[in-house]
């Protein structure tokens, strides 16, 4: 992996693989890269890349997770490792390992208080994400699962670009602001020819308390222009819930298997 084959600039790049400056640890066996990716913050993007890790995990896989939104980073704290560093060897960086052998990188791990802000360029936090490629002794994965940074700036470019993805994931939430700037995302994956899986749409509805129904805050013919405009396939609608909410507090083995069991599909398309 790593070579101009599996490159997802392969068709529009001038470079002769000697030039790409790029090179993955050569430690580092990765058969599948996955982004998780959103136009928009705030929609849920970082705890859907912690779930899909933990189902992979649960199905057999050597899992990690590069968290690579480094102005927001949460995956730390979202897989229960608030506070935790990471420290470097001969081989690499090492990454952060959680109870059940998912690796985990982010920003957090190297700095001294995760609360202070990271007031950075974007020459250099695009650095950053691409160390995180380059120099993170992962070793044999089957999935690396990337928390991507939301929009299409310089850092998601610079992934795009550089990184072997195998395919991505959109997620979204049922507005139709969110929903236009999600489908530039798509576009953009689409013109770097990164496969996207499909839409894992978030907060799309609420349940009952008294008589379970389903409660939408959307028209669902907005959902199903959404799909057919951008032609995507839709993996999966997740509803409101407060378990989903508190995955920081409790960590991610507090999300019911009701709620897993909605990821058939992802899981599926990423298994492909």
């Amino acid at each position: 992996m790593g070579d101009c084959n599996s490159c997802p600039s392969k068709g529009n790049c001038s470079k002769e693989s000697s030039e790409c400056g790029v090179k993955i640890n050569p430690n580092n066996k990765i058969k599948n890269v996955i982004g998780i990716m959103s136009g928009k913050g705030g929609v849920g993007k970082s705890t859907i890349s912690v779930m899909t890790a933990k189902l992979l995990r649960k199905k057999g896989y050597s899992v990690g997770i590069m968290d690579a939104d480094v102005m927001g980073p949460s995956i730390g704290r979202l897989m229960g490792l608030g506070g935790v560093r990471a420290y470097g060897s001969n081989a690499g960086i090492m990454p952060v390992e959680t109870e059940d052998g998912i690796k985990v990188i982010s920003l957090n791990f190297m700095i001294e208080d995760e609360n202070q802000p990271v007031i950075w360029r974007g020459s250099l936090l695009s650095g950053c994400v691409t160390q995180f490629w380059t120099d993170v002794l992962w070793g044999e994965l089957d999935y690396l699962i990337i928390d991507m940074p939301p929009g299409t700036g310089d850092i998601t470019l610079t992934l795009m670009q550089s990184v072997p993805l195998t395919g991505v994931v959109m997620v979204s939430i049922p507005q139709d602001m969110v929903s236009m700037i999600v489908s530039k995302s798509i576009n953009m994956a689409k013109k770097l020819n990164v496969k996207v899986y499909g839409i894992v749409e978030n907060m799309s509805y609420a349940i009952c308390p008294h008589c379970n129904d389903r409660i939408k805050f959307h028209n669902d013919k907005n959902l199903e222009s959404f799909i057919e405009e951008n032609n995507v396939e839709l993996l999966a609608e997740l509803p409101m819930n407060s378990n989903l909410g508190e995955l920081a507090e409790k960590g991610y083995d507090s999300i019911g298997d009701d709620i897993y069991s909605m990821f058939d599909k992802v899981i599926a398309a990423v298994e492909k």
